[in-house]
């Protein structure tokens, strides 16, 4: 008896800043990936920038706000890529309409907030996927491995994070878009703002994609840099932008996440370094060497660390996406559209997200305080092959 195939999803995009314009709509504008997702609508407060946007990628309709994109748009699901500290809000609505969502990182900036948003999809029967789905990647599950094998005895401690350096303010996509300047200055201001919740995610979603579930953390947190520049324009600096955690794991492992204005010792963006009481992971290398895992071989031509080449091996960037930035956000897009078209789910967990939002939020608490937090969420660890 024949089988009836799933129709493609109908996305709606929120938010056509910098991320949308390098990464996802060049990404779902791809013929191949026609059969199964469609962006039926693009939503933005700058409504030229919409439209624009709408024009360049053949999407039938443009909005200058979320609520008409949910009433009048007509999508199945959503990707919310909003500012952080946005997130919470937009997901919601687009929830309470009925519709799929999926995240950028981070989900949201509180457990309170994400508590919410994965109650409402329970009960409505939707699907949430949380950027960043590092636990797709080959070289997270053979380090995994590698761990368990007591290929560097037993780990003592781990480090990783990720620091702001100029990044934002130099993107080249925030000059000459249409609607004017895309203004970076929500990544400088609280709520959402700050290189944890923007960068060092990453970096804590790996770490607990190989270690698990972490149970307390402590933390020494302020700004550093006071202003920041954008054009012609002083950015003053409201949200923390320095600021190192220590996370317990229980039986005394231990971990050090910082994300920081500038600087920092790990060489590969997101990645940990692993210490054990016989030798070390660092990202990719074992002991200073190149460590096998599915994939490896196309990668070793890449600087060290390079995350476009990692990202061609996520299961979903074939072909020209392979060559388009951001292909780990198209990934976790494409993770959505499987569960949703198909029933898969996806390991890119909303709880997991949760966690990790747990850990920030419970680091610039412990900060502000002095007092060590213990962390009152967890998610499913999938155990190993």
């Amino acid at each position: 008896m024949p089988t009836t195939t799933p129709p493609p999803i109908r996305l709606g995009v929120v938010g056509v800043g910098a991320l949308s314009l390098r990464g996802i709509l060049p990404h779902l504008s791809q013929p191949d990936v026609a059969d199964r997702v469609a962006v039926a609508a693009v939503a933005d407060p700058i409504g030229d920038r919409a439209r624009a946007a709408a024009d360049r990628y053949g999407i039938p309709r443009a909005f200058d706000s979320l609520d008409a994109l949910l009433t009048e748009g007509d999508v199945d699901a959503v990707t919310i890529v909003s500012p952080i500290g946005l997130h919470h809000e937009h997901a919601r609505a687009a929830l309470r309409a009925g519709k799929h969502v999926h995240v950028n990182k981070t989900m949201t900036t509180t457990v309170a907030e994400a508590d919410e948003l994965i109650e409402l999809a329970a009960a409505g029967g939707l699907r949430i996927v949380a950027s960043p789905g590092e636990i797709l990647r080959p070289h997270v599950t053979r380090t995994r491995e590698l761990i368990a094998e007591g290929a560097i005895g037993r780990v003592t401690w781990a480090i990783c994070g990720a620091a702001f350096g100029r990044y934002h303010e130099e993107e080249k996509e925030r000059t000459g878009a249409a609607g004017g300047a895309i203004d970076p200055s929500w990544y400088f201001r609280k709520p959402g703002g700050g290189p944890m919740y923007d960068m060092t995610v990453y970096a804590l979603h790996e770490l607990t994609s190989v270690l698990g579930p972490a149970r307390r953390v402590t933390a020494q947190s302020g700004v550093r840099v006071p202003e920041r520049t954008f054009l012609d324009r002083t950015v003053r600096t409201e949200a923390d932008d320095n600021t190192v955690l220590l996370i317990d794991f229980g039986e005394g492992l231990v971990a050090v996440a910082y994300g920081s204005a500038a600087g920092g010792p790990n060489r590969q963006f997101g990645m940990a370094i692993y210490y054990g009481t016989r030798g070390t992971l660092d990202g990719l290398l074992l002991d200073g060497e190149p460590f096998a895992f599915p994939g490896r071989p196309d990668t070793l031509d890449a600087p060290l660390g390079d995350q476009d080449a990692q990202n061609r091996l996520l299961p979903h960037v074939v072909g020209a996406h392979r060559h388009i930035g951001e292909a780990h956000v198209f990934e976790d897009i494409l993770q959505l559209v499987d569960w949703v078209r198909d029933g898969r789910p996806s390991p890119v967990t909303s709880e997991h997200a949760r966690h990790v939002v747990d850990i920030i939020e419970s680091g610039y608490r412990a900060a502000a305080t002095g007092i060590t937090q213990d962390l009152r969420t967890t998610f499913a660890h999938p155990p190993l092959a």
